[in-house]
């Protein structure tokens, strides 16, 4: 029997590099796609003796051919330091990239997942935030660059559904963390464990009662994985992604404090700009159509993100 071909771009990067591992472990033939500006080759590595396996380099701004069955399309970097790091870079990722690889699914006929984010939301006048809010974006601020960006791409993918009958699905990924996160790319759990394993103080900003909402990534690659296939195309999303149970961030610094028994000290700096003040997701809409809910608490979740940490602080 013929093996479903699937593109993964960012398949390199933290969340792709799980998502290519599932997919081969459900029978795919998998192209990992990637520039390796945020990716890391150690995410991947051990997957390279599988002979379903392969790697390009390539950046998605410019088009690419190959013959595929399903793209996953996640290239883009996903944390303010790197997308700020070179912003009209980042606006290129996310909206030419959309563009070459809806123009390779509409060629080849594929079906095509975007990984959109919950930053389409902004500072969110509503809470929880559900897929029909519209979003409250400073559309000239620092994170526009990511936020404006996977909306423009949002729009690409729903105008090639209707002007094309392209089999699109949206989904708007919200906080996750776990395994094979890079360590200095600035995201509040990776900052946390990384200061506790060093016994450095822990830095929070503002008063720390912002509020976000932590998914476990096997829960996440569960979910998008479901979503996509969903055997009902003209289901298209947009889907929150994400895990509704919602803390604040002074209180999973505490957590990681205390599961780690570490000596450091919570320190408080300014808060950043356009850093939204809650986030949490609802989770009805793919309850409803694709059985799905994350599985795993954060308490479980922090155990196994500490371990491989731990493990790699002491591998350097």
């Amino acid at each position: 029997m013929k093996k479903k071909r699937v593109l993964v771009t960012g398949g390199s990067g933290f969340l792709g590099s799980h998502i290519c591992e599932h997919l081969l472990g459900k029978g795919r033939e998998v192209i990992c796609v990637d520039n390796f500006y945020t990716g890391r080759k150690e995410n991947i590595i051990h997957l390279l003796d599988n002979p379903y396996f392969e790697i390009i380099r390539h950046d998605i701004t410019f088009p690419l051919y190959v013959e595929v069955d399903e793209i996953y399309n996640l290239a883009c970097p996903a944390s303010p330091i790197h997308y700020q790091h070179d912003p009209v870079q980042t606006t290129k990722t996310t909206v030419h990239g959309a563009i070459n690889m809806l123009g390779l699914a509409k060629r080849v006929n594929a079906k095509i997942f975007q990984a959109s984010t919950s930053e389409v939301y902004g500072n969110p006048a509503i809470h929880p935030q559900t897929e029909d809010y519209w979003g409250n974006v400073n559309p000239i601020g620092l994170r526009a660059c990511y936020d404006e960006g996977k909306r423009c791409a949002e729009t690409l993918f729903f105008d090639y559904n209707r002007q094309h009958s392209l089999a699109i699905k949206v989904g708007r990924i919200f906080n996750t963390y776990g395994p094979r996160m890079a360590m200095d790319d600035g995201r509040v759990v990776s900052n946390f464990i990384i200061q506790a394993l060093r016994d450095e103080d822990i830095t929070v900003y503002g008063k720390g009662n912002q509020t976000r909402s932590f998914c476990y990534v096997d829960d996440l690659v569960d979910g998008i994985v479901r979503f996509v296939d969903n055997t009902d195309d003209d289901f298209t999303g947009p889907v929150n992604l994400g895990n509704p149970d919602e803390f604040t961030i002074l209180e999973l610094a505490q957590s990681v404090i205390e599961l780690i028994g570490s000596k450091s000290k919570i320190i408080f700096n300014p808060l950043p700009s356009d850093d939204p003040m809650r986030r949490k997701p609802d989770i009805s809409l793919a309850k409803k159509t694709f059985d799905w809910e994350p599985q795993i608490s954060l308490q479980t979740g922090l155990v196994k993100t500490v371990e491989y940490f731990d493990n790699y602080l002491k591998s350097l």
